[in-house]
């Protein structure tokens, strides 16, 4: 009986001892589960504030390009090479890639977004099924600047921007500027500094060589790397940009097979025959191009300009006279110039695309006016119609590039 009574009380104390096991882990379960809910509510999330996009990206990676070493034995650095951001989309629809080649003071954000946190080009032509290339020029941005060994930086003012792509409306000084109403933001600050949407747009400026010859010259050489690496490709261009387009067809004219060139540095000669300041003395450039007959010096271009404009509110053109060199490494590549209504580009993009078709450069220039869409200034890819524009685009690739 005593043995009896003793093992039903082991047996009660291990009743008891799971009993109490059970209960122990049931409180550590709701412990668990509380603290899990707990986490849930508090995983990382993006404020309201920060404006984003929805991405149809599938692939997504960066490389360099170009750059050599410089300096003495043993305290070697390097420069001149160029940052370079591929977006790829699921399905490849397109045989060519877009190369595509911000303007002065900008990086590859230009692309992206804009500053009101719309989708940009790059997100645009993703999906239209292309592989995208977006670049830092070298020495600015990304594409590292070193200021012991490379030229004088500048960068474009905050009113300087306000007058050339922001607010040209009212503070623009060529006739078509009042015509421009698609620089987005609200209120009368809009397109000036202290308006959200320009503050936004203004901090992606960056400090950029001075001299465009200096710039011309390494993207020729880490353009063309760029060109080697991956292939026949379309170059994309804006605005200080636009050389890129004309001296990486001449160095590289079987990997390019096409050229958007977005309002691109012009007119040839001179930056305006308001100021008659002498620029790109090579016509479209700075650096050499590859004429025929063969010149070795741009004095060897006899050039004028034109006594009347080619119509009211352009720019008179300067030309070559007599029997003109041409630019064979040019020709034969489909080549469009785009050009909105009230852009500072708008008296003088005519001047550029007549160069060209002088020196056998077939060229298709498109108006934006003449397409239905009015009010777009310089800075196309960043204004409220950025994705009209962008379709323009993508229908003259769809037509013109085999």
């Amino acid at each position: 009986m005593f043995a009896f009574a003793r093992n039903t009380a082991s047996s009660f104390s291990r009743r008891r001892s799971s009993n109490k096991w059970r209960i122990l882990s049931a409180c550590t379960a709701s412990i668990l589960l509380a603290a899990t809910a707990s986490q849930a509510q508090t995983v990382a999330s993006i404020p309201e504030s920060v404006k984003v996009v929805d991405s149809h990206v599938a692939k997504q990676g960066y490389f360099y390009v170009g750059g050599h070493y410089v300096g003495a034995p043993g305290k070697e650095v390097m420069i001149g090479q160029m940052y370079v951001e591929v977006w790829a989309p699921a399905k490849v629809l397109h045989p060519y890639p877009l190369v595509l080649f911000h303007g002065a003071s900008s990086t590859a954000t230009t692309w992206m977004q804009t500053p009101d946190g719309r989708p940009g080009w790059a997100h645009y032509f993703v999906d239209q099924g292309y592989i995208v290339y977006m670049v830092d020029q070298p020495a600015r941005g990304r594409s590292g600047y070193n200021a012991q060994f490379q030229g004088k930086q500048i960068v474009t003012t905050a009113p300087a921007a306000q007058r050339n792509t922001t607010a040209t409306s009212t503070q623009g000084n060529w006739p078509q500027a009042k015509l421009s109403t698609q620089f987005p933001g609200t209120g009368p600050d809009r397109g000036t500094m202290g308006n959200a949407v320009f503050d936004a747009g203004y901090a992606r400026s960056v400090a950029y060589l001075e001299s465009n010859e200096e710039t011309q010259k390494l993207i020729q050489n880490a353009g063309s790397a760029l060109l080697d690496k991956i292939g026949p490709a379309i170059l994309l261009t804006h605005s200080q940009a636009g050389p890129f387009g004309w001296i990486l067809a001449d160095a590289r004219p079987k990997l390019v097979k096409g050229i958007v060139a977005v309002e691109p540095s012009g007119p040839p000669f001179m930056n305006s025959t308001r100021s008659v300041e002498p620029a790109r003395p090579w016509g479209p450039t700075d650096i050499a191009l590859t004429y025929s007959p063969p010149i070795s010096s741009p004095q060897e271009l006899t050039v004028e300009t034109q006594k009347v404009a080619d119509g009211k509110d352009l720019e008179r053109c300067t030309l070559q006279t007599g029997t003109p060199h041409t630019l064979p490494n040019l020709a034969g590549i489909p080549i469009t110039i785009i050009t909105s209504p009230a852009s500072y580009h708008a008296p003088y993009d005519h001047c550029t695309s007549k160069y060209l078709t002088q020196a056998g450069v077939t060229n298709e220039h498109i108006h934006l006016a003449d397409k239905g869409i009015p009010g777009n200034g310089h800075v196309m890819p960043s204004e409220l119609n950025n994705l009209v524009v962008a379709q323009v685009i993508a229908d003259w690739l769809n037509a013109g590039i085999k």
